[in-house]
């Protein structure tokens, strides 16, 4: 069995190889041969560290992704968020590779944002709004700026010193950030990201103009919610897997009429993204498995391993 530890699979994850695993694991997931299995929702004997088990198969890949949520981590300088992925052999039904992934699944969420804003913004998009300065937050800034060519880069936090430590990060990273009031921000923006742990709306949907595309990146779980209800009534409405987004994510809150296209149709040429420079569309990624399979996949290449090879 084939074992990349953190420091391993950290040293080949990037945005660019995350990005192509994404699209390919998005175009998958449309496709009726491919499964995304019920997601497992559990929690530690401290209900507040959370686990979840998303598992799959798509291709030649089968297998699963442990995630975990520990947010007493910052007390003793881990990180919050921590990620394992298995792959099965499936010449032998034995689990082929383990890959430790706390960093590349950073990268893997925030390449799903990437694919989804670049199929759905505007060409000319140039001011993006972000809510949230935590973990993920990061990624996601650096994955869509690599998308568009961004003018200004307006973060949204709830805490003063947070935001502002993010913000000197950003511009660190080369990236054009600055604070933003939420509905300033929001009436400037071309492009919207969310990536919190809210169980609200973080912004009124009047605030958001004609032409916006919105991610939505933070809602997996019932309960979670970033975004307002009347947005999702007037926007096209995209999400990584609309079986799943109805569920755990954003669009638990969206009518029960509302029309949800999966990326990956669009990806794939079969379904219209965009149609109009007006229309606003809201893209929601609840994380699936095959994300998590098609980059651990891309990572064992660079690597030069391959499950079976070790035998």
């Amino acid at each position: 069995m084939i074992h990349l530890t953190e420091e391993e699979s950290a040293r080949y994850a990037g945005h660019e190889i995350a990005f192509d695993a994404a699209h390919k694991a998005l175009v998958a997931a449309s496709d009726p041969a491919s499964k995304n299995f019920p997601v497992v929702l559990g929690h530690c004997s401290d209900p507040a560290d959370r686990f979840t088990v998303k598992s799959g198969t798509g291709g030649p890949l089968a297998g699963l992704k442990v995630g975990s949520y520990f947010p007493g981590n910052d007390a003793i300088g881990q990180p919050r968020h921590n990620s394992l992925i298995l792959i099965f052999d499936q010449s032998t039904g034995r689990i082929g590779a383990t890959i430790e992934g706390g960093k590349l699944n950073g990268y893997r969420t925030a390449a799903a944002d990437a694919v989804a804003t670049d199929a759905l913004a505007r060409a000319d998009a140039s001011v993006l709004t972000l809510f949230g300065t935590g973990h993920q937050a990061f990624y996601e800034a650096e994955a869509v700026a690599r998308t568009r060519d961004l003018d200004r880069l307006l973060v949204v936090g709830r805490s003063t010193d947070k935001r502002d430590a993010f913000i000197a990060r950003l511009r660190d990273a080369g990236l054009p950030a600055e604070a933003g009031d939420a509905e300033a921000a929001c009436r400037a923006a071309d492009i919207v990201v969310t990536a919190t742990t809210a169980t609200g709306p973080l912004f009124d949907a009047a605030w958001i103009k004609p032409g916006t595309h919105v991610s939505s990146m933070g809602s997996d779980r019932t309960g979670k919610q970033e975004l307002p209800p009347a947005l999702l009534r007037s926007a096209r409405l995209f999400c990584d897997l609309p079986s799943q987004s109805r569920v755990i994510g954003e669009f638990q809150h969206a009518y029960p009429e509302a029309e949800i296209t999966a990326i990956g149709a669009v990806l794939s040429g079969d379904v219209r993204g965009r149609e109009t420079a007006d229309e606003i569309t809201v893209f929601d990624s609840s994380g699936i498995a095959l994300q998590d399979l098609y980059i651990a996949e891309a990572i064992l290449e660079a690597a030069g391993r391959s499950i079976g090879s070790d035998r």
